[in-house]
């Protein structure tokens, strides 16, 4: 059972790094996702370090739908896999403040 548990949130953080991939390869989309994060451009490798940072950004992901379907057409899923993976990673992201 555990190991279809690592499994599934395996899955779960190799989708939202590809969303978070997909969100970055857009100036717009990435100066959206930036100001609804509080993050700045040379701070996401320190904010995806932080725990829950990959279920904030599938959670971004779901709070737009356009940018939910663009993704999941190019990612060749069903919409609702992005909410599967969302919850197999559990917790939420509050970003650090330094």
């Amino acid at each position: 059972m555990k190991t279809r548990l690592s499994g599934a949130r395996e899955a779960a953080e190799k989708l939202a790094i590809q969303a978070l991939t997909y969100i970055a390869q857009d100036g717009e989309r990435l100066g959206a996702f930036l100001a609804a994060t509080g993050i700045g451009p040379d701070q996401i490798r320190v904010a995806a370090r932080e725990p829950g940072f990959l279920a904030g950004v599938l959670d971004y992901l779901a709070g737009d739908e356009s940018l939910l379907t663009g993704f999941a057409a190019e990612a060749g899923i069903e919409p609702k896999h992005v909410g599967a993976a969302r919850a197999a990673l559990g917790g939420t992201w509050e970003r650090e403040i330094p």
